[in-house]
């Protein structure tokens, strides 16, 4: 963003004072994290109240301010805009200057994948194109605006990630954002404690098209009944379904697992065979999102090709790292919901990369009333997997740990509530240039620190 600072106050109708001559680059909420040439937006809370650092956010390199008009002496020598609400501010600011933006806009959400489908999008696009993402966890009422803001004039396509946990805020985000290509990646089972059902979940990640363009193109997952019955209700959306089914527009086969990925045939608006260097079905299916986005761009199915085969993705996402002993880890430690812990558990019960095959599965969180029901579950599904050990870490697991215990598993089964310690020696123990280690868990488990204390006693 270059932007004078006279016509940022115009987008927010408000007054201010030394607002002449200063033209601002960026926009930031945080004091501690400035970029010469933003505007610092001061946010006043319970535990802190940001304008307390409007002084130092200057001195950092900040070029000016808001300032709410109902807290007290405003410092007279600074250049302050004035505002009512400075989440409310920041919202306008990145809605305006959406609006002055040429760039391509590609909205991505969905219960699991969302993060993993965004990074496919923008590694294949950049290939051809001056593209930027979201970064992080900036998805959300306070983190898009700043995405927004945070856009470069030259950016030709941004791919905007939109998370949620409520009715109405994928809705306010797609209208935010209005993208020419709206995504729904999945619906699994995450944040069903808010929403009450995957019917609920799918109505909630469906909001993504309230701002879509009138000329806009909708993708999404066709193997998801859910979603095809709301694609249904609407008469006037260009949508086009990718998956698994032969009734989807873009169908993925033949799926194969080598050192260097997944190799795998589509068919239907794209043919051929491509590679993606990350494993897992799941993955593949979010690369078939990215296809049909690169394909609306014109890309050609040869630049597809050679942009999937070195994509790059956000670690933690099915991300391979090779130990000192030669052991396989498959770090995918980001998240877990239900669905996507099915997904990485297919994987490893699919795969001849190593013969003995570990899992270290951490708490699913946010799953509401059913998440005893969820955690034992998954009983089912490691019942028919031939592993060498299962490791359970965090409250929840212990409810997964005692169905397996009373079924009597004869794998090396050991549950362990808040100390990472135990698994780690376990493994060292155990693991060789013969083994495959799957980490899997939400985020607030932090299971990488498994990884970490055995590279760290490796090292």
């Amino acid at each position: 963003m270059k932007r004078k600072l006279t016509e940022l106050a115009e987008w927010l109708n408000a007054s201010g004072q030394h607002l002449e001559g200063i033209t601002v680059l960026g926009a930031t909420i945080d004091s501690r994290n400035i970029k010469q040439g933003d505007l610092f937006i001061p946010f006043r809370g319970e535990q802190a109240n940001g304008h307390k650092y409007v002084h130092s956010a200057i001195q950092n390199g900040a070029v000016a301010s808001l300032w709410l008009t109902d807290e007290p002496n405003p410092p007279a020598e600074l250049p302050l805009i004035f505002v009512d609400d400075a989440e409310a501010a920041l919202q306008q600011l990145a809605r305006s200057y959406r609006n002055q933006l040429t760039c391509k806009v590609v909205g991505v959400t969905g219960s699991n994948g969302k993060t993993s489908t965004k990074d496919l999008i923008a590694s294949v696009l950049s290939a051809e194109f001056a593209v930027r993402k979201t970064e992080g966890n900036f998805n959300n009422e306070l983190g898009m605006p700043l995405t927004i803001l945070s856009l470069e004039e030259e950016t030709e396509v941004a791919v905007l990630e939109m998370g949620m946990s409520a009715f109405g805020e994928i809705a306010f985000l797609s209208e935010l954002a209005k993208p020419d290509i709206a995504i729904i990646t999945n619906i699994g089972e995450a944040h069903m404690q808010d929403l009450g059902s995957r019917e609920g979940i799918a109505k909630a990640k469906f909001e993504i098209i309230q701002g879509l363009s009138s000329e806009g193109e909708f993708y999404y997952d066709g193997d998801e009944p859910l979603l095809t019955s709301l694609v249904g209700a609407e008469k006037n959306l260009d949508a086009v379904a990718f998956g698994y089914a032969e009734s989807c527009e873009l169908v993925a086969t033949d799926i194969e697992v080598t050192e260097q990925g997944s190799r795998f045939t589509v068919a239907g608006q794209i043919d051929g065979q491509y590679v993606i260097p990350v494993f897992g079905e799941h993955q593949v299916k979010n690369a078939l999102a990215a296809m049909l986005v690169a394909k609306k761009l014109s890309m050609t199915d040869e630049g597809i090709r050679s942009a999937l085969l070195n994509a790059t993705l956000t670690p933690m996402r099915m991300q391979p790292i090779t130990a000192k002993s030669g052991a396989l880890f498959i770090n995918d430690a980001y998240n877990a919901a239900p669905t996507s812990l099915r997904a990485a558990l297919s994987f490893i019960g699919q795969t001849q990369l190593r013969r003995d095959k570990w899992v270290v599965l951490g708490d699913m969180l946010e799953l509401g009333q059913d998440e005893r029901h969820f955690h034992e579950s998954v009983a089912d599904q490691l019942a028919n997997l031939e592993l060498k050990g299962i490791a359970l870490y965090g409250p929840r697991m212990k409810w997964l740990y005692d169905e397996l215990h009373a079924r009597k598993s004869p794998v090396k089964l050991m549950w362990i509530e808040d100390d990472y310690q135990p698994i780690i020696s376990t493994l060292l123990e155990s693991i060789d240039d013969q083994s495959i280690i799957l980490l899997k868990g939400s985020r607030g488990m932090a299971l990488e620190n498994v990884l970490n204390g055995v590279l760290e006693t490796e090292a």
